[in-house]
């Protein structure tokens, strides 16, 4: 077992697009959950359009990068308002039933061979990566240079995706950040706390839901397009584990917080990864009961549990304030 080589790779997670994207699509249920109070489970969906939206735009109808971002967007503020005029007025667990059903309908509609010609069903969309990257400043350079040292040695093609992920998440996050601060965000605020109390001022509840809705769906659709940006995308991405990770991170890194989603994506996935290669390591060379199958298993469910601790011991997170309410009543 080599611990220096397990190290390195977790290390490596502190800085790639999977964790910006995470981070993204954290932010957006801060937005979602931790701010407006709605508990949405089906974020796997809006980064599923965010990033089908982004491919098929380039693929199929060979649009700009910037165009198929666009429609990437569009594509979850689309959902969002679907999916939010017959369900905004659930009470919370309803909500939460109805968004895992339709992330579920989202990824099936990608997997039907009525859309093969468009999604390429199951075995997902490639081919469209050169459309971002040729137009990075760092396209000039040659194509197998090694930028930076140790695990944050990048291609200029996986720097230039790492790029423009940061720039995304602190667009996110000074948006956040704006928002809640203003008259808007006091009112989305106070909806989570007693939306009865905000619609008795003559507030329209259920406008401000939509928009929180959208706002949210459309910063995770950033991150779905973010994480396969450089790479490919297919169905199996966006399952409903994706769903319960982007939680995981959100309640540990605090829910109702600016940074806290993308602190926790950051400790999530670092975590994940370490843990990963030291109990397959250990399972590999006979220091555990277990075999390499069963340690990745085993990784799952001691993640589960500190997702529990953080639950019953902190519920509002790293970042979190005691005084701020992150769960719905």
């Amino acid at each position: 077992m080599n611990f220096l080589s397990i190290l390195n790779d977790a290390a490596s997670y502190l800085l790639q697009p999977t964790t910006l994207a995470f981070a993204l699509a954290a932010t957006g249920l801060a937005v979602h959950f931790g701010f407006t109070g709605l508990l949405n489970f089906g974020m796997a969906a809006f980064m599923a359009l965010g990033a089908y939206g982004y491919a098929i735009s380039i693929v199929s109808f060979g649009l700009p990068w910037w165009t198929a971002m666009l429609v990437g967007m569009l594509a979850a503020a689309v959902f969002a308002v679907v999916l939010g005029i017959p369900t905004l007025r659930l009470r919370a667990d309803y909500l939460a039933i109805v968004t895992i059903a339709a992330a579920e309908i989202v990824r099936y509609l990608f997997l039907t061979e009525s859309f093969t010609e468009y999604t390429a069903g199951s075995g997902g969309l490639s081919g469209y990566a050169r459309a971002f990257i040729d137009a990075s400043p760092l396209a000039a350079l040659p194509s197998d240079m090694k930028i930076g040292f140790g695990p944050f040695s990048y291609t200029p093609s996986q720097l230039s995706t790492i790029l423009f992920g940061l720039l995304m998440l602190a667009i996110a996050i000074l948006l956040v950040w704006a928002l809640m601060r203003s008259p808007w965000g006091r009112v989305i605020k106070g909806i989570r706390e007693d939306e009865d109390a905000v619609r008795s001022l003559g507030k329209n509840v259920f406008a401000y839901k939509m928009q929180s809705l959208i706002i949210g769906g459309v910063i995770a659709a950033v991150g779905g397009i973010v994480w396969v940006m450089g790479s490919a995308t297919s169905p199996g991405l966006y399952t409903t584990s994706t769903t319960f990770q982007i939680w995981t991170m959100l309640l540990l890194g605090g829910a109702a917080t600016i940074f806290g989603p993308a602190l926790g994506a950051v400790i999530y996935l670092v975590a994940q990864s370490f843990l990963s290669g030291l109990l397959s390591g250990m399972a590999k060379a006979g220091m555990l009961p277990f075999t390499d199958s069963q340690a990745k298993v085993l990784v799952l469910i001691l993640l589960g549990l500190v997702l529990m601790l953080i639950v019953i011991f902190r519920p509002q997170g790293i970042l979190g304030n005691k005084r701020e309410l992150t769960f719905v009543k």
